[in-house]
C-alpha cells in the first residue's frame, strides 16, 4: 500500500506540473552548446515561453507528453516514496524517539530516488523527447518526431535495443540521488522543526504545505544542473550505432556545457523548474501525507 500511495500522489501532481515541465525542457534545450547571447532567443522567460507555445501549438502544446509523464511520475514515485516509507516505518531513518536523523534520511531518500529513477528511465527518455517536439519556428534542440509514446518505444527499441531505452540513465539517477535526497530530507526536517516550535499545530495540512514549498526551493537549486544534463543527454540525436551526436556521456556533457555556456548553462530554466517543482512538491507531498494519514486511520480501525 505504501507503494500504491506514492504512485497515486505523483499521478495527481503530474496533471498540474506537466505544462511547466514542457516549458522547462524547451528552455533547457535553447542555445544548446552556444555562448550566452550567441543564439536565437525563442523563449525569453517562462511566461513568454508559455505564450509562444500556446500561440503556436495551442493549449494542447502545454500538455505534451502528459500521458507518459503520468506513467513516469506514478511508477518512479511509487518506487521512490514507497521505498522511503518502507525504510521509515522500520525505523531506519529516525532515532529512538521517532525524530528524523539527517544522514540516515539523506541516504535513504537518495537510495529510494535513485532506484525509482533507474527503473523509470525509459519513460523519462520518451517524455523528454516528446516534450521537446515543437512547431516549426519555435523548435529548439534535436527534434525526434515521435507520433506517440508507444511509437517512440518501438522506434528506439528497434534501432538500439534495450540498451537504447536506458540511454542517459546514469544522468537521471544522479539527478534523482541529489533531488530526492534534498527534497525528502528538507521536507521531513522542516516538518519536525515546525512541530517542535508548535507552528501550525492545529493544522497538520498547513505544516505539510509550507514544508513542501521549502523543500521544492532547496530541491530546485540543488538539482537544476543535473536536470539540464539529463535533458540534454535524453534529447540528443544518435547515429546508426546508437552513439550520441553531441555528447559521449555524463562527464562529457558536463564539460561541454561548462566550456560553451558557463555556469549559466546549468541553471537554464530554473524559474520554470521551481514553478514546476514547487507546486509538484506541494501536491505530491501533501497528497502523500493525506493518503498516509488515511492509511494509518484505516490500520488503527482494523486493530480496534
Amino acid at each position: 500500500m505504501d507503494f500504491v500511495i506514492g504512485g497515486m500522489a505523483a499521478c495527481g501532481a503530474s496533471v498540474f506540473s506537466n505544462p511547466l515541465d514542457v516549458l522547462k525542457t524547451r528552455m533547457q534545450l535553447q542555445g544548446e552548446l552556444k555562448a550566452r547571447g550567441k543564439h536565437a532567443l525563442v523563449y525569453r522567460n517562462v511566461f513568454h515561453a508559455a505564450y509562444v507555445v500556446a500561440k503556436n501549438e495551442g493549449l494542447g502544446g502545454l500538455q505534451k507528453g502528459l500521458g507518459v509523464a503520468m506513467f513516469l511520475h506514478g511508477s518512479r514515485n511509487s518506487i521512490r516514496l514507497g521505498t522511503y516509507q518502507y525504510l521509515n516505518r522500520r525505523g531506519f531513518l529516525t532515532d529512538a524517539n521517532g525524530k528524523v536523523v539527517f544522514h540516515k534520511c539523506a541516504l535513504g531518500s537518495a537510495f529510494s530516488g535513485g532506484l525509482g529513477a533507474f527503473c523509470a528511465s525509459p519513460l523519462f527518455l520518451i517524455k523528454t523527447q516528446i516534450q521537446s517536439q515543437a512547431a516549426e519556428g519555435i523548435a529548439v534542440g534535436h527534434q525526434h518526431s515521435h507520433r506517440n509514446a508507444v511509437a517512440a518505444i518501438g522506434a528506439i527499441y528497434s534501432r538500439d535495443g534495450i540498451k537504447g531505452l536506458w540511454r542517459g540513465a546514469n544522468a537521471t539517477v544522479l539527478r534523482a540521488l541529489v533531488g530526492s535526497s534534498v527534497q525528502l530530507t528538507s521536507f521531513a526536517m522542516f516538518k519536525d522543526s515546525l512541530r517542535e516550535l508548535q507552528i501550525f499545530q492545529a493544522n497538520p495540512l498547513l505544516t505539510s504545505l509550507v514544508s513542501s514549498l521549502v523543500s521544492g526551493a532547496f530541491q530546485t537549486i540543488a538539482m537544476n544542473p543535473f536536470d539540464v544534463v539529463s535533458t540534454r543527454l535524453y534529447n540528443q540525436g544518435v547515429n546508426s550505432q546508437g552513439k550520441g551526436l553531441l555528447y559521449d556521456g555524463l562527464l562529457d556533457c558536463f564539460f561541454k556545457i561548462w566550456q560553451t555556456e558557463g555556469v549559466y548553462g546549468f541553471y537554464k530554466g530554473t524559474i520554470a523548474n521551481y514553478m514546476r517543482l514547487g507546486p509538484h512538491s506541494v501536491v505530491i507531498l501533501v497528497l502523500w501525507d493525506v493518503l498516509k494519514d488515511l492509511q494509518n486511520r484505516y490500520l488503527d480501525a482494523q486493530d480496534i
